[in-house]
């Protein structure tokens, strides 16, 4: 398989993250949203940090997996690079040789079906992700990002059903949190959102993308000063600053982000569906 590895899209914003976040509800997740939060499956193995370290470990690993392609753990790390390359198409052919090598190995399903939830193959994640695990055995990350699949779908209350199925599992995770906050701001209630957000960015393992999220929906709210107070945590005061000036722009421009600000008074249902695009 070729290893072509496209540059990655940096440096990040604000904006960036938080309008990937809402729309795909996965949210810039180098992990989302789906899952903002939870993508590709995580071997023990860590990815480095640095740009140039990581496309040296991607070429690494697809060297490794050139000669066993079948190995699990050398297909799922060397998919994890690929994604956090934004190889996303790369990383799903990748982890759907092995799906085939292993069609009932659920936490390869489960890798799987989160790099299609990744790549935008909406329906076709939610099928395999079914498999991914059982009634006996639920997985909490599986569950998140089948509800981010089902909120891109629309279904944000079957959305909120899976978050909380998972947060039985998984108490307080701040991923979790995440997405369930964003699927109310979907639903257009915007003060349920913040208050999941707020929730979610109070928890010891919230990281950036979480506050962004919650950035974003402080802004869909008219709370711009505190979104730019929130967003001075991780990015410089002119990045911040930037960013919700880019956030205000971008709900001025768009029909959809207007209906969520506003609740969709007095233009009924303007279809969130229509943005799950990422």
């Amino acid at each position: 398989m070729q290893k072509a590895l496209s540059p990655t899209a940096k440096p990040l914003r604000l904006c960036a993250v938080a309008i990937a976040a809402l729309i795909g509800l996965s949210g810039c997740n180098k992990t989302s949203l789906g899952d903002i939060t939870g993508s590709i499956g995580r071997p023990s193995t860590t990815l480095p940090t640095d740009e140039g370290q990581l496309r040296r470990f991607a070429e690494e690993w697809g060297q490794r997996y050139d000669r066993s392609p079948k190995d699990k753990v050398t297909a799922m790390t060397y998919a994890r690079a690929l994604h956090a390359l934004d190889q996303n198409a790369q990383a799903v052919a990748v982890l759907r040789g092995l799906a085939i090598v292993y069609p009932e190995d659920m936490k390869v399903l489960g890798a799987y079906g989160k790099a299609l939830a990744d790549a935008g193959n909406v329906k076709e994640a939610a099928e395999v992700l079914q498999k991914a695990h059982t009634p006996e055995r639920p997985d909490w990350s599986v569950l998140s990002t089948q509800g981010s699949l089902a909120d891109q779908l629309g279904d944000h209350e079957a959305a909120r059903g899976y978050y909380e199925a998972a947060l039985k599992i998984r108490p307080n995770e701040p991923t979790v949190l995440s997405n369930l906050g964003l699927s109310y701001a979907l639903a257009k209630n915007l003060p349920r959102a913040e208050e999941t957000l707020r929730l979610a960015a109070n928890q010891p393992g919230a990281d950036m993308r979480v506050r962004q999220n919650l950035a974003l929906v402080l802004a869909l709210q008219g709370k711009f000063s505190e979104a730019e107070e929130l967003s001075r945590r991780d990015l410089s005061p002119i990045d911040a600053a930037q960013n919700v000036a880019s956030i205000r722009q971008m709900i001025s421009q768009s029909d959809t982000w207007r209906d969520i600000q506003t609740g969709g008074a007095g233009r009924g249902n303007a279809g969130t569906k229509g943005a799950a695009a990422r």
